[in-house]
């Protein structure tokens, strides 16, 4: 059996997203309908929860069944709300009711501090708010006092001073749109806590000062988003807070942008990926919000953008179960990447990206001309100051440069969401699946070190610091970090230079007081080859696939496109090709990484500067370019060679 062949053998039927075509409002509603159909078989018998899956998590099975009922009314709600119908919508309204009746064997239960019910009454809230007419309107008295009773029930309890605020502002929303009785004094003091995470320029932390935290939580999950819809909801109670948060959406969007390529792909950063296409929830939450952007970004922009990542995630064939309810991953099946807190049915928030289905088909968000990605063929180094990221469009693709963020808690593989120096929209992001060799850990866009002979090793994860300064014109994010006591490691990341755009730079000055292992990767790519599947072993020239390597290089080529890496100034490091375990990068579930090794001795200070290359296969042509490219190595700049020479 040829590699094709396998590829195309299925253990289930394609589900309809993945064949919707997904263009106009109409494959939208459908499309959101197949979402829906597939959760009934998992539905409770009063309609109250659905069981997705059985993996666990932090918080209670009931809970995480709650998810598999509330989550999908981030859809359903709007849906309704702009005119169109779904066939079984009885079936939610029944959940809401025996899920809030004291008297049923499905209640819910009442919120307690910090309980994942507070998440799902965001949606709940929402969905009373925008689609009383089907949720609260044939509710008898006793079944509205009853939802009112478990809304309100999160205005006396404790909870993370986070996005999670906004829940609770949601919660009680819900309960003003109808007439409830909510707590406005609640309401508002959560609406003044949130403001304080305010930075500045459109951003938001996503909480309050002590670290840096602005990933999609901020922009597409949370935070971004639900100002949005808070300032459609609450534009007569409340304009000038509405007014605000819609200012903020406009400048915020003319550099949310750079985080999507031409290709519909997002650059994958931070953490809860499994939530996929809510990564462009932000640009459905603009049109509900009825927000006219700035330049570029037309209707016709913002609709390219959104429906370019819904029909990406069509092609990605495997993230469905054999039951056609969605999994945990990302492109595959995937737990290594979850967080804690992600249940079966945690990707449902996704559905949140549908908010624009509120809007009729009249409006000029759908009526509007699809229109390309305004900087497709523009070159792009764009310095963010708050997220501490440098966007970047460059050679045919659109990547960032990190360096400052960090999760404030524990989660799984936070080094790899957080700290790696670059994260790409065509190579995405690996996350380790062991604590044992340099294939478990992984150290794709990262720097990592071993004291222990390569047993265990050390990655990135927070910063001591970290600035953008400018060097001759271009932005240039610094930053440091101490790996061991002993150990310290200074980093720039240079942006593309003309004449290498598919090259960028990480400069590093390292002073170790141990004896250390260095290894350093680029981006991951697909390890296999198209004839049979099989693992590279070389370079195929005639197929335009494998990997090869030398003294200081190296580089690997698939149907992906071609990343590769070589070091500019120190003699001593030594290319090769690492095969990462499986199912560690988020896209390909079999993946190399072109990687340079050293051994450092104690009491040694160290440059590395490395040069990254990085050409995907969305480039026209690329397999005639690629080596052009590949000899087009950047040059070390002259501001950098004098701070190597100081040493």
């Amino acid at each position: 059996m040829t590699a094709t062949t396998a590829a195309a053998n299925r253990a289930f039927p394609l589900h309809p997203f993945s064949t919707n075509p997904l263009r106009s409002r109409a494959d939208v509603v459908d499309a959101v309908a197949s979402l829906l159909d597939r959760l009934a078989q998992g539905s409770s018998p009063l309609y109250s929860m659905a069981k997705v899956g059985s993996t666990g998590t932090c918080f209670g099975e009931t809970a995480a069944q709650i998810e598999g009922y509330a989550r999908p009314l981030w859809a359903l709600a709007p849906l309704l709300a702009g005119g169109s119908k779904y066939a079984s919508t009885e079936r939610f309204v029944k959940g809401l009711v025996t899920g809030t009746d004291p008297e049923s064997p499905e209640l819910w239960g009442l919120m307690e501090d910090s309980d994942q019910r507070m998440v799902e009454a965001c949606p709940i809230g929402y969905t009373l708010a925008i689609a009383h007419k089907y949720f609260w309107e044939p509710l008898t008295e006793k079944e509205k006092k009853n939802v009112e009773t478990w809304l309100g029930s999160v205005n006396d309890k404790d909870m993370p001073d986070t996005n999670w605020l906004w829940f609770r502002v949601f919660a009680n929303l819900g309960l003003a749109k109808n007439g409830a009785i909510l707590s406005q004094s609640r309401l508002d003091a959560d609406i003044k806590q949130l403001n304080s995470f305010y930075r500045g320029d459109g951003w938001s932390n996503d909480g309050p000062e002590g670290y840096r935290q602005m990933d999609y939580y901020y922009s597409s999950v949370a935070i971004q988003y639900l100002q949005l819809l808070y300032s459609k909801l609450a534009a007569d109670t409340d304009p000038v807070q509405a007014e605000e948060y819609r200012n903020r959406a406009r400048m915020y969007a003319l550099d949310f942008v750079h985080y999507f390529d031409p290709a519909g792909r997002a650059i994958t950063f931070g953490r809860s990926l499994t939530y996929r296409w809510a990564m462009v929830a932000f640009w459905g939450a603009v049109v509900f919000a009825d927000v006219e952007l700035l330049a570029p970004l037309t209707w016709g922009v913002v609709k390219g953008i959104w429906l370019r990542n819904l029909r990406w995630w069509s092609t990605q064939h495997d993230i469905f179960q054999s039951n056609g309810m969605l999994s945990i991953g990302y492109s595959y099946p995937n737990t290594y990447l979850a967080e804690n807190y992600n249940s079966p049915g945690s990707p449902y928030w996704c559905m949140l990206s549908f908010a624009n289905l509120a809007m009729p088909a009249s409006h000029p968000f759908w009526t509007a001309k699809e229109e390309p990605h305004p900087f497709a063929n523009t070159s792009i180094a764009k310095p963010l100051p708050h997220p501490r990221h440098i966007d970047i469009r460059s050679g045919g693709r659109s990547f960032l440069l990190s360096s400052g963020q960090a999760c404030h808690y524990p989660i799984k593989a936070t080094q790899a969401k957080y700290g790696k120096f670059a994260y790409s929209a065509a190579f995405a992001y690996s996350v380790p699946t062991g604590s044992y060799s340099l294939e478990q850990y992984v150290p794709e866009s990262s720097l990592a070190f071993s004291d222990d002979v390569g047993e265990m090793w050390k990655m990135r994860r927070a910063v001591e610091d970290s600035r953008i300064e400018e060097y001759d014109g271009s932005s240039v994010l610094v930053s440091s970090m101490t790996s061991w006591k002993d150990v310290v490691v200074e980093t720039y990341l240079i942006p593309p230079a003309q004449g290498s755009e598919n090259w960028h730079l990480r400069a590093h000055r390292i002073t170790s007081g141990r004896d250390l292992k260095t290894a350093e990767g680029g981006f991951a790519i697909h390890g296999c080859r198209e004839s049979d599947g099989r693992p590279f072993t070389g370079f195929d020239e005639s197929q335009m696939e494998g990997f090869s390597h030398d003294q200081g290089q190296a580089f690997a080529m698939s149907r992906s496109g071609v990343v590769g890496i070589s070091e500019l100034k120190s003699p001593g490091r030594k290319g090769g090709i690492l095969f990462a375990d499986a199912n560690s990068n988020l896209v390909e579930s079999r993946s190399v990484v072109p990687t340079l090794y050293q051994y450092l001795g104690a009491g040694q200070t160290e440059w590395f500067v490395t040069a990254v290359f990085a050409l995907p296969s969305t480039v026209d042509g690329w397999e005639e370019i690629w080596e052009a490219k590949w000899d087009q190595k950047p040059s070390v700049p002259d501001w950098l060679l004098e701070k190597i020479d100081q040493r």
